[in-house]
């Protein structure tokens, strides 16, 4: 393969196949081999993305007729000494996020040239997203598996092995390998924790903003059976074979829409996301919460050590950009909590903490939380209680813009800082729409080298919890932040809350 020079001392090897297209005769079944090929491969562009209809910034967007979607990227020094014999440096595989429903390791922030020279070999992975990576087929018959859910996830897994078995000819460590993600990339980590199938491949796990999400088999046949009505097609394998992947997208646009438009259509409603991993009985038993509380994780060899990150504000970023319905009524918020089964306790304590906030901050508030928020350090407790070593941290960066408008630690605000690609136009919006200052730049750094130690060493650089899932939170500002204590007192609060009152696991 023939990479390029991606910065200082590194190269970028980019669309290398770990599987063969998923598409003709391997359309909805499990990865299979890459085709070989003679001579030298060019891999100095990105490979095509997996279907989607998102365009988004600076990355190429999916067209009719790009097929090779399974594909990574690696991120190596240029010069390096031969590793000595099971040597190599500790590697990083990144799966990205997008709802399971777009995205690709073409996103300008996932640049891993930073991550490389702060000394990791880094892996960036497509796979199947949407109904093609996440939608259920029906068999044809009891005992027919030709056409397994989570496809996406076993994309993830063949990455997986595509590392164990070539990295080191990249100068990485098959045997210090650290799967990291973020949103339905971070859920696919966890999701990776606790199915067996991935047992072995990987030390340890990062997951900032990890899901609270998961679909039953029969909801995942109900939203099938939409998205086949809205695609013309019958829910069959028969019938979702035929319609091109581009009408399962719109369909499934379609479906969501309906859904967003319907107040009575439940969680579904507020922010309608209509994939996620099935628990299915086969790869993934369960929502990985209630596999790592239960004490039902996979038997063979040590847990891998656990890094989980949230941010301070995360739905407040689906308020910006218009995907998240409102609320800004008490009747409203009411109606929210019914829907996803918040208790009243719950509410009043999130309103209790935040004095004077109008509705729609007390409803993002505690969207963020019960989504993102609390799920990620429940999932961080269950883990340390398992018997992990656990490490949880908060990204709380906040700074003004240049118009005098607050700058919020909100969903994907986090991932530049630890890729080092804050300074990305394409981010600028994520990050607070001025280009970054001496403080978010020291922020990134700090971020960049907690990433590199962890996947080195597994110390972030701050203690683990307890055996109680108890311990240091991790706060990541920028100098100069004052809200420490309020902020410390508010997250107490809501902590109390959620173990008062109970916490929902969603079905998505």
């Amino acid at each position: 393969m023939r990479g390029a020079a991606a910065g200082p001392d590194t190269v970028a090897v980019r669309g290398v196949p770990y599987a063969a297209p998923p598409f003709g005769p391997d359309r909805f079944r499990a990865p299979r081999p890459p085709r070989p090929w003679e001579g030298v491969r060019d891999c100095t562009r990105f490979g095509p993305v997996a279907p989607q209809s998102a365009r988004l910034p600076g990355a190429p967007h999916w067209s009719p007729g790009d097929e090779d979607v399974l594909t990574l990227n690696v991120w190596t020094p240029a010069r390096r000494d031969p590793a000595p014999a099971g040597g190599g440096l500790p590697v990083l595989v990144w799966i990205h996020g997008g709802a399971y429903t777009f995205g690709s390791s073409a996103q300008p922030d996932y640049d891993g040239a930073a991550l490389c020279r702060a000394g990791l070999v880094v892996v960036t992975v497509n796979y199947r997203v949407g109904f093609e990576g996440f939608g259920h087929v029906p068999p044809a018959e009891a005992g027919d598996e030709r056409h397994p859910d989570n496809r996406g996830l076993l994309d993830q897994i063949a990455a997986l092995h595509w590392v164990r078995d070539n990295i080191a000819s990249f100068g990485g460590d098959p045997g210090n390998v650290t799967v990291a993600g973020q949103s339905a990339g971070a859920s696919s980590v966890a999701c990776l924790l606790v199915a067996d199938a991935a047992r072995g491949l990987f030390r340890r796990a990062v997951a900032h903003s990890p899901v609270n999400s998961c679909s039953s088999v029969a909801l995942a046949a109900r939203t099938t059976r939409h998205v086949a009505a809205a695609a013309g097609v019958p829910p069959t394998a028969e019938g979702l074979l035929s319609a091109p992947p581009g009408a399962l997208v719109a369909a499934s646009d379609e479906v969501a829409d309906a859904y967003r438009r319907d107040p009575g259509s439940g969680p579904r409603h507020y922010d309608p996301v209509v994939y996620a991993p099935v628990a299915d009985g086969r790869l993934l038993p369960a929502d990985p919460l209630a596999v790592t509380a239960g004490g039902a994780l996979p038997a063979a060899g040590p847990l891998p050590d656990l890094l989980v990150c949230v941010s301070d504000q995360e739905y407040w970023l689906m308020d910006a950009v218009g995907s998240s319905a409102e609320v800004t009524t008490e009747g409203g918020l009411a109606r929210f909590a019914a829907d996803f089964g918040i208790a009243a306790g719950v509410v009043e304590a999130y309103r209790e903490a935040m004095p004077g906030a109008p509705v729609s901050d007390v409803h993002l508030a505690l969207f963020g939380d019960v989504v993102f928020g609390e799920y990620g350090r429940r999932l961080a407790g269950a883990h340390a209680a398992a018997g992990g070593r656990t490490h949880l941290s908060r990204f709380a960066r906040r700074r003004t813009d240049g118009a005098g408008g607050a700058v919020l630690p909100w969903h994907c605000a986090d991932v530049p800082f630890a890729f080092g690609t804050l300074a990305d136009e394409s981010v600028r919006f994520l990050v607070g729409g001025d280009a970054p200052d001496a403080a978010d730049h020291e922020l990134s750094r700090r971020m960049v080298a907690s990433w590199a130690s962890f996947a080195t060493t597994g110390d972030p650089g701050w203690e683990p919890l307890d055996a109680s899932g108890d311990g240091p939170v991790h706060m990541w500002w920028t100098s100069g932040a004052d809200d420490r204590p309020w902020a410390a007192e508010r997250i107490a609060a809501y902590r109390r809350a959620w173990r008062t009152h109970g916490f929902p696991l969603l079905e998505t």
